[in-house]
């Protein structure tokens, strides 16, 4: 929790959630019937981060990985790709560390599913079974290579059954650092005359600070190096684990926001600490007011906002986006993907895996019920569906 000390120090937490707060204003209903573009939440159209994310349309297109739906994830070309389909944040970087501290972009410490690590004869002896939050995980894990020793591997497509086209990819980009993320970013923010925001995770945090690998103070310090670590940075840091989150809180004035998985679930840190409460516990109005008391916004599950039924078809939105904006919080669920597995039964079109649905008709159900953004593999189909829910 959030100490009224530490918000001072880290440039005013009340001045944060003032920030993104803003953007809550007018999503929804407030959207519709305005033309052209989707409402700017400060009130007009922008660039520059000056006016923080109240520069940003709402909804806020985010997107996931990049652009994950076209190139392999967490990679400089997804990144840049996001950024020509019109995404409005780009999640550049889950982050993990590697054995000598360097903070990587890979959705996972795991990186057989995402590299060609398993090519690598010189690697071989490095598999190894892991519990990681519980879960018992074979592979390789990056906290067991060097950054050089990453560097010689190269990324690949990790959902090959939903999206075979991507394969085209493997072998051409490298393990991204934030470090060179951050610098990714002020050069295309040069590029393209407009301030371009990234969204990083930090992934896991609890099992590295076991590791003697604490991912919150090398994140801090690489945002102060950047001069990005203050509350109208570019920068909107999320993590899944709410202590990690206030941790940040205490270290940097950057904008923050606590993932949320499925209502049963409890967040690692939460079990690592012996607290019972789970999502479901977060979400209550009461959970919601200690969020919003070190954070600005929540990242739920979609299922949190609009939940499914037995056949996978959408049911009555909850009162989650009226409880979160009541608090003075900001949503940004995820992940909308276009391809047929991944979507609500009512918007599927066939049974392919690799075969996309009527992903405009589930972005419009979603935004129809105020979120103010959306994480989506599909950038391009995210900014198209939110130009027909503005203009209605």
């Amino acid at each position: 929790m959030g100490t009224q000390e530490s918000d001072e120090r880290a440039g005013g937490g009340t001045g944060r959630r003032a920030l993104l707060g803003a953007a809550v204003l007018g999503a929804g209903g407030a959207v519709l019937g305005l033309s052209g573009t989707a409402r700017a939440a400060g009130g007009g159209p922008g660039g520059g981060h000056r006016g923080g994310l109240k520069s940003l349309p709402v909804p806020t297109v985010i997107g996931h990985r990049g652009a994950s739906g076209y190139r392999p994830e967490h990679t400089l070309g997804s990144y840049e790709l996001a950024l020509d389909l019109g995404a409005d944040i780009v999640e550049a970087g889950d982050l993990v560390p590697t054995k000598d501290g360097h903070l990587v972009c890979r959705h996972e410490p795991e990186i057989g599913g995402t590299t060609d690590v398993a090519d690598h004869p010189e690697f071989a002896g490095r598999r190894r079974t892991k519990s990681l939050d519980g879960v018992a995980t074979t592979g390789w894990f990056t906290e067991d290579f060097t950054l050089a020793e990453l560097k010689t591997l190269r990324a690949t497509e990790r959902i090959p059954a939903n999206r075979p086209h991507n394969t085209l990819y493997d072998g051409r980009w490298e393990i991204p650092t934030f470090e060179e993320v951050l610098r990714w970013q002020d050069e295309q923010t040069r590029r393209r005359g407009k301030q371009v925001w990234i969204y990083p995770e930090l992934k896991h945090p609890t099992y590295f600070r076991k590791l003697g690998l604490g991912t919150e103070e090398r994140l801090a310090r690489l945002l102060r190096e950047y001069g990005k670590d203050r509350q109208n940075s570019p920068v909107v840091i999320q993590s899944f684990e709410p202590t990690s989150v206030q941790r940040m809180n205490r270290l940097v004035g950057n904008p923050l926001a606590v993932l949320l998985s499925g209502a049963d679930s409890r967040p690692w840190d939460f079990v690592e600490a012996g607290d019972p409460r789970t999502t479901a516990d977060l979400v209550t109005p009461e959970g919601l007011k200690e969020i919003a008391s070190y954070a600005q916004g929540i990242g739920p599950t979609l299922d949190l906002i609009v939940p499914r039924d037995s056949a996978g078809r959408l049911t009555e939105p909850t009162a989650l986006v009226r409880d979160a904006h009541r608090a003075g919080l900001i949503l940004h669920p995820y992940t909308m993907r276009n391809e047929n597995p991944f979507l609500p039964t009512e918007f599927r079109k066939g049974a392919d895996p690799d075969g996309y649905g009527d992903a405009f008709g589930a972005f419009r159900a979603y935004f129809a019920t105020g979120i103010d953004g959306i994480f989506t593999d599909n950038p391009d189909t995210g900014v198209l569906a939110r130009e027909d829910f503005v203009n209605g």
